[in-house]
């Protein structure tokens, strides 16, 4: 276990609300304007705007506004921090209450519903440990329904150690493809060179994996 890293629910809050308390949305390393990669995928898979569409860990990522503006009606963001969320409510407007809003922890959440599309940018990079893997597996498999389609991108294996002063892990596709096998098939990969608010070059691993019959 990494010194200093936060081990349970009210530290990882803590940790992600000060996140963005100091930074602010469009300062994270991660912000993009346009969520490019994700809005690629989902063309390339041909999802339409009534897919039930969850983005974990969305926080105050703009990937909501642009489902929005496609018309997508079945949205939902879910963060452990309320900041993130507050921050993202209040850019949307009006718009926000046409939006799932869900205040949970990743590792501890119990899905009360399913959706078709499970999209997650640089959430698992940061589960260093087999268990929180596991949790992350779990929820994963209890929140799809049939068919769905799940697109998650972390650290490519030549990306940043750490983020947000902590540990990750770094994956290349074939690695991280892994990481959901047997469960889940590699559908398409892709490798994006983030450029920061800052100006550096973060590589990043984009999987779509579907559940095996």
């Amino acid at each position: 276990m990494a010194a200093n890293r936060p081990t349970n629910q009210a530290e990882r809050a803590a940790h992600w609300n000060l996140v963005y308390d100091t930074k602010g949305e469009d300062a994270v390393s991660w912000y993009q304007s346009v969520p490019t990669k994700t809005l690629e995928l989902f063309d390339v898979l041909g999802v339409g705007p009534d897919a039930a569409v969850i983005d974990v860990g969305g926080g105050a990522s703009v990937v909501v506004d642009h489902l929005l503006a496609r018309g997508f009606g079945d949205v939902s963001v879910l963060d452990l921090s309320r900041v993130a969320i507050e921050r993202a409510r209040a850019r949307l407007g009006a718009d926000a209450e046409r939006v799932h809003w869900l205040h949970r922890d990743l590792l501890g959440w119990a899905p009360e519903r399913r959706y078709d599309v499970w999209h997650d940018r640089a959430v698992f990079h940061f589960l260093i440990e087999d268990e929180e893997r596991r949790a992350y597996l779990r929820t994963l498999r209890a929140g799809l329904a049939p068919g769905a389609r799940v697109i998650v991108a972390t650290f490519d294996a030549d990306g940043p150690t750490h983020c947000s002063r902590l540990p990750v892990a770094r994956y290349s596709a074939a690695d991280l493809a892994a990481q959901f096998a047997p469960d889940f098939e590699l559908v398409t990969s892709r490798r994006e060179e983030h450029v920061t608010p800052a100006g550096l070059i973060q590589p990043f691993t984009w999987v779509v994996l579907t559940a095996r019959a």
